[in-house]
């Protein structure tokens, strides 16, 4: 199994040295870069060629902050998927980083077991959303204004199998195994995965199950 490369931006030095070490004795973790602020963390990125999977960053920090920092990623290294790590548990908060593009968000009082479950899952899927989480952006859309109807009901003009293809996305099955389910091509999902992509204009996967969730199309798999 591929190891799963970590970075850690936090400017509180005992947590992030902590976190750290969690990280290396991790079978499959390895941590590539451990920085105190998102201006460092971008300056270490250009200096250096890493291959980073996962980022898990703070959002208060001096200077460039996780929201800021987030939103730079996303622009400069899309392939990076950002987790979240904060003290806030704010709904509105939840809702405005995982619009932004995070993979995934997390309280700082979370146990060891959820942070490394959520690592593995944004690492293999592009996304974990706990029941916070989720629920936070079902509460976000109940004060939506609706938006006009396409021909198939929906917000936005979904093919039978691009529904299929989202249903899977939401469990979390990769494209290989959506092919399996299917039977279908990898090359076909994949296709089927970027027209989604492009019509609900998101960036990333969670973009596709945040789209699910706002427009209550998949409640029973989530």
């Amino acid at each position: 199994m591929k190891e799963i490369n970590i970075a850690i931006v936090d400017d509180q030095n005992l947590f992030r040295q902590s976190l750290a070490l969690l990280v290396n004795f991790t079978e499959n973790f390895k941590l590539v870069a451990e920085c105190a602020s998102g201006q460092a963390f971008i300056d270490t990125l250009k200096v250096f060629s890493l291959d980073i999977d996962v980022a898990i960053i703070d959002m208060d920090m001096p200077g460039m902050n996780g929201i800021e920092l987030n939103k730079y990623l996303h622009m400069h290294y899309p392939n990076i998927k950002v987790i979240i790590l904060t003290v806030h548990a704010n709904e509105m908060l939840i809702t405005q980083m995982i619009n932004a593009g995070a993979a995934s968000y997390l309280v700082k009082n979370c146990d060891k077991g959820e942070l490394l479950l959520t690592i593995n899952h944004v690492y293999k899927s592009g996304f974990y959303f706990n029941a916070d989480v989720i629920q936070a952006l079902r509460n976000s859309s109940n004060h939506r204004p609706a938006m006009q109807d396409t021909l198939n009901g929906l917000p936005i003009s979904l093919t039978k199998r691009e529904q299929q293809v989202l249903k899977l996305i939401c469990k979390e099955l990769n494209n290989a195994e959506i092919a399996a389910e299917l039977f279908l091509s990898v090359r076909t999902v994949e296709g089927h995965r970027n027209s989604l992509i492009n019509k609900v204009k998101c960036r990333n996967i969670a973009g596709l199950v945040l789209f699910a969730i706002k427009y209550h199309l998949l409640e029973a798999t989530l």
